[in-house]
């Protein structure tokens, strides 16, 4: 972000409230941003990507959608963060899904913001999810979904067969454990090339540690049973029943999410589809005006209408 565009969000006025909800019966943390003097603004729905907490570096990025004049519900899911639920730091696809949904049935029932303009947005991981939640859910008014994990097998090709065999040991593993009432095999979430991690492309752990809060209060590690439902994570099977419009951010140096796998889905959804010259984590920093502009007009376009 620019030191002139970090000056103007530091003298923007907005209100932040907690707002709590439940999924599944677990208390979920969320915040509600709203722009002041704005009178029942839209509302754009958000959570972090893969392994991570509603802080890494996704309240910047609100901030940027309250100076348009967006509302903002920014959540974390079950067993992350400020959220309840055990065990920690468990990444499972279909419990984010049921999480988002939650968010969004509790965001309609708020008064600040006008309910039939919910827009979805999401990063990495939950770039996938968005998509899943809205096929569910003719009433969502956009979604935007910016380096979006959409097909699992594509992203375990691109890891290699040897990473995939060790994580698949490391799943079965962590499986014996759950169903022996021990605690999780847990794994890093990011880490380096020669090092074993979910995450371990180049650009991963300086990526990561780009976007966690200094000082750090964050585990990295995941417990491993994930390694299991990745490959079988393929929300670009849904893209065809999402009824709203859809804006999907590829990147073409993008080492995590194989630039490929997001135009494909894009194309079956005829879904609108930007490819930068980025990387998986620039969409934090480096290029973040950028995306957030192309993402905002977008929202302009297709929810304030």
């Amino acid at each position: 972000m620019t030191k002139t565009r970090a000056r103007e969000l530091s003298r923007l006025r907005y209100a932040k409230n907690d707002v709590d909800f439940e999924s599944e019966g677990t208390r979920c943390a969320g915040w509600l941003y709203t722009p002041e003097g704005v009178s029942n603004p839209p509302v754009v729905v958000m959570a972090g990507g893969f392994g991570a907490e509603r802080t890494f570096g996704l309240p910047e990025i609100a901030k940027e959608f309250v100076a348009r004049e967006y509302a903002v519900f920014l959540f974390d899911y079950r067993n992350f963060g400020d959220s309840d639920g055990e065990p920690r730091n468990l990444v499972n696809a279909s419990r984010h899904v049921e999480d988002w949904k939650a968010a969004i049935d509790h965001v309609r029932g708020l008064n600040a913001i006008d309910r039939r303009k919910i827009a979805l947005w999401g990063t990495s991981y939950s770039g996938g999810h968005v998509i899943e939640a809205a096929a569910d859910d003719h009433r969502i008014a956009a979604v935007v979904a910016q380096v979006p994990f959409v097909d699992g097998r594509a992203v375990a090709r691109a890891s290699g067969l040897k990473k995939s065999l060790k994580g698949t040991v490391a799943g079965v593993r962590d499986l014996v454990r759950k169903y022996t009432f021990r605690s999780p095999h847990t794994v890093p979430i990011a880490g380096y090339p020669d090092e074993f991690a979910v995450l371990n492309t180049p650009d991963a752990m300086e990526g990561m540690e780009t976007i966690v809060p200094d000082p750090p209060v964050w585990e990295n590690e995941v417990p491993a049973r994930v390694f299991l439902e990745i490959p079988f994570y393929r929300p670009i099977s849904s893209v065809e029943d999402v009824p709203c419009p859809m804006l999907l951010i590829a990147g073409r140096d993008d080492d995590i999410v194989p630039v490929s796998s997001v135009q494909s889905a894009a194309e079956a959804a005829d879904a609108t589809y930007l490819e930068l010259p980025i990387g998986h984590f620039d969409v934090y920093d480096d290029a973040l005006d950028t995306v957030v502009g192309y993402e905002a007009a977008f929202l302009d376009r297709n929810v304030r209408v």
